[in-house]
């Protein structure tokens, strides 16, 4: 490491650098598989969503910044999804990758994201930086032979192509919204439309709901299942369970307590696998303004927030929680006041309980009688997602 180094924005005469920094990094890239990554970095590169980290004029460390909106609470609230975080081996260990995370922060909040999310190849860089753990993917694996049983008969399914994807999101928006569901991402309406022209996934869609799935080895592979009835979720989970003459499982990336699991005669199989994901709050007064709550949830409290790398977040706060709805304005109150650091804020955010964040040093103060509404306000599905990016 040298005194050269700085923070830069990736342009297209990067790209050859970053390339080599990723080989080392995950392995390399086939001449087809360079193409359609080169195609991907440049909409990152328009967007002013990549940075870097250069040694005099080589890159040696980069990542990119995704334009998401998440799903909390049961609304949309836009989120920095950090992905491809590389650095180059001989610069491990040395403060590159705390430099690149700190120039990628500080474009998010340049940006206008009150929130972002990652998932980590380790815990320790990013927890240093504010994150903390909020949420998983989830891969569950049933007999294709029991979801076929599951019947459905009378609900009219048809195959669906790129010119539904506006009625797919139509679906994921009213589902989402009533089941104030937690973490799930929005696409846009473009990428949903290649997601569903990719000729190696298969989509049906009902009145109420849709699925898409794929061939994974000798399984299938369910991507998204929506359904907003008992009756179009028997229908969904049925077509994909009738490949079960070749397919002898079926495994779906599904939130932990989706209804299938109810519907089922047996349980999924056992190793589930779980990936899971961290959080970051960039805007606490925009992330609480735009989130959902608990309908019935009533709060004010005062926070003392501190945040040693987005100084924004940092102060002295009264939380309003009223009617589904939240905000957070600077307080001139006194007193003892609920005090969380910025994983504290990530996980509560997520809806972790205050019992626990006490218990791990991550929430201290206030009156403990405010708990419990607290935990209520934020509380709600466990949190999921169905994309690894």
């Amino acid at each position: 490491m040298t005194d050269a180094l700085r923070l830069v924005d990736i342009t297209a005469a990067h790209l050859d650098d970053v390339i080599r920094v990723r080989s080392r990094s995950f392995g390399p890239l086939g001449v087809s598989n360079r193409e359609e990554w080169i195609k991907d970095a440049q909409e990152f590169i328009d967007g002013n969503r990549y940075v870097g980290v250069a040694d005099g004029n080589e890159v040696v460390a980069a990542g990119r910044i995704w334009d998401f909106r998440q799903w909390w609470g049961g609304r949309q609230v836009p989120m920095a999804g950090i992905a491809s975080v590389v650095v180059s081996p001989e610069y491990r260990g040395r403060g590159v990758g705390s430099m690149l995370m700190r120039g990628v922060l500080a474009r998010s909040v340049e940006q206008g994201f009150p929130l972002t999310a990652l998932y980590p190849a380790t815990t320790v860089i990013y927890r240093h930086l504010g994150y903390e753990f909020s949420g998983g993917r989830y891969r569950f694996s049933f007999p294709a032979a029991d979801l076929r049983s599951l019947g459905g008969k009378d609900v009219g399914i048809r195959r669906a192509g790129p010119a539904d994807a506006g009625r797919f999101l139509e679906l994921v928006a009213e589902s989402h919204a009533a089941g104030r569901v937690n973490g799930p991402l929005v696409w846009a309406e473009s990428k949903v439309a290649e997601w569903l022209e990719d000729e190696d996934n298969f989509g049906y869609l009902a009145d109420d709901g849709f699925v898409v799935y794929n061939w994974h080895d000798s399984d299938l592979r369910i991507d998204e299942i929506v359904a907003g009835s008992e009756a179009t979720a028997r229908a969904l989970w049925a077509t994909v369970g009738s490949g079960s003459s070749i397919a002898t499982n079926v495994q779906a990336y599904i939130a932990p307590n989706d209804p299938v699991h109810l519907l089922v005669n047996h349980e999924a199989d056992k190793h589930a696998q779980l990936q899971r994901w961290m959080l970051r709050v960039l805007d606490a007064p925009a992330a609480i303004a735009a989130r959902g709550f608990a309908p019935g949830a009533t709060v004010e409290v005062d926070l003392e927030l501190e945040d040693l790398e987005v100084g924004g977040n940092t102060g002295r706060w009264h939380l309003s929680v009223a009617d589904g709805s939240g905000s957070l304005a600077p307080s001139t109150g006194a007193g003892d006041a609920l005090r969380l650091g910025s994983r504290g804020l990530a996980a509560l955010y997520a809806g972790t309980p205050l019992a626990a964040l006490r218990r791990s040093g991550l929430a201290s103060g206030g009156s403990a009688t405010a708990d419990g509404p607290i935990d209520t306000a934020f509380g709600g599905a466990t949190s999921y997602m169905l994309d690894f990016f």
